[in-house]
């Protein structure tokens, strides 16, 4: 039986920042296996995300997070070179404009204030001031914006995980192609895992970073995570007229846009009633003819004529608790970790989380950035995180 310091289930973003952290860091000797099922990622959150970092949060963990990601992924080809080769996730700081009716001005405002008192570069906007700088979005119904004018934006993100994995990988990190299916514990300690095939893995401490398939493999031991898989559809379309410094635009509604070259990319959240645990990947393309596109035509009257490209879907680990992060040590286990429950923020968040959670296993505490906010505590406790800008 082979034996590791920290055995890693799910090789993705979260994963592969965790096993980077870790053996990246001077205090920490110990052996790291990262497992992933599917080494092609096919249907992995990460590699199916629109890919964006944004700080416009209303709590404050999440925005420091969020900090820490930018700083992050604007030094990845340093932090994360390997024999001269630099990874260029292709970030663009375009900004996130965030748009308000007159109902929702006041938190907007309350909500930049926070931002800008923790260090984000988030302009506030008037109605005059948006049409100025933005004048191909329709703002009659708009009463407030707020834009990241730096540190937000969009970028690679399945280049962002493979540049983790081979970073970790060159830092001594071990991979294994394998089918984890169930945690093997002994009077409240992880032991280490058992794959579907029988193989045994001991192991110091575990840590399940494996989206939605994090979830069964807690309850296998008697862990229950109020997480469920969320199907959202990513949407594709070009457009013909000129839309110079086109952010990623967040309407009121919830409906998103982006640039990603000469095309844009666009989707939103189903209505509550018709959002059930997610049991495939099919495209519903209705979805985007009847419900996304009149809202984005109405917002940037420019996309009134437009042609549709390819469309995809994935599966948010969705925390039907709070849709925030849960990150941590599992409740009866004082060695057995996870991340999931992130609803659509996991990307962004994989930077922060994996240094946090390397601290924690390397040094027995969080040293950076105190992420016990995010702890399975608040769930026991019935204390929801607050996150009044979830899209």
């Amino acid at each position: 039986m082979k034996t590791y310091d920290v055995v890693i289930v799910g090789g993705a973003v979260h994963g592969a920042s965790l096993a980077y952290h870790l053996a990246a860091d001077a205090a920490f000797a110990g052996k790291v296996l990262l497992i992933e099922k599917d080494p092609s990622f096919a249907f992995a959150a990460t590699a199916l995300s629109a890919g964006s970092v944004r700080q416009q949060f209303s709590s404050a963990i999440n925005i420091a997070i969020s900090l820490y990601g930018i700083a992050f992924l604007r030094s990845v080809g340093e932090l994360l070179e390997v024999d001269g080769e630099r990874p260029d996730i292709g970030l663009c700081e375009g900004g996130y404009l965030f748009l308000a009716t007159e109902g929702g001005a006041a938190t907007l405002k309350r909500n930049h204030g926070l931002q800008t008192e923790m260090g984000a570069d988030i302009l506030s906007l008037d109605k005059d001031g948006l049409a100025a700088r933005f004048p191909y979005v329709e703002v009659d119904d708009i009463a407030a914006g707020a834009w990241g004018r730096s540190g937000e934006g969009w970028f690679d993100g399945y280049t962002l995980m493979q540049a983790l994995r081979r970073k970790a990988r060159a830092l001594g990190v071990e991979t294994l192609t394998g089918d984890v299916a169930t945690i093997e514990h002994d009077g409240g300690k992880a032991t280490g895992v058992r794959l579907a095939d029988g193989t045994t893995i001991a192991a110091g401490a575990v840590v399940l970073a494996a989206g939605t398939g994090t979830p069964p493999l807690a309850a296998s031991v008697g862990v229950t995570l109020p997480v469920e898989a969320r199907k959202r559809m990513v949407f594709t379309f070009a457009c013909r007229a000129a839309l110079p410094g086109f952010p990623l635009v967040i309407d009121p509604s919830g409906a998103y846009v982006r640039p990603e070259g000469e095309i844009y990319l666009a989707g939103m959240a189903p209505p509550e009633t018709d959002d059930p645990p997610a049991a495939d990947f099919a495209v519903d393309h209705a979805f985007f003819e009847e419900r996304l596109w009149p809202i984005l035509a109405q917002r940037v009257p420019a996309f009134e004529a437009i042609k549709p490209g390819r469309a995809w879907a994935g599966h948010y680990d969705f925390n039907t608790f709070d849709q925030n992060a849960i990150v941590g040590a599992l409740p009866g286990f004082a060695n057995l970790y996870c991340a999931t429950g992130f609803s659509g923020h996991g990307l962004q968040q994989a930077p922060a989380v994996g240094r946090g959670l390397a601290e924690l296993i390397g040094h027995g505490r969080y040293v950076s950035l105190d992420l016990t906010p995010l702890s399975f505590a608040r769930i026991a406790e019935g204390r929801p995180l607050i996150e009044e800008n979830v899209v």
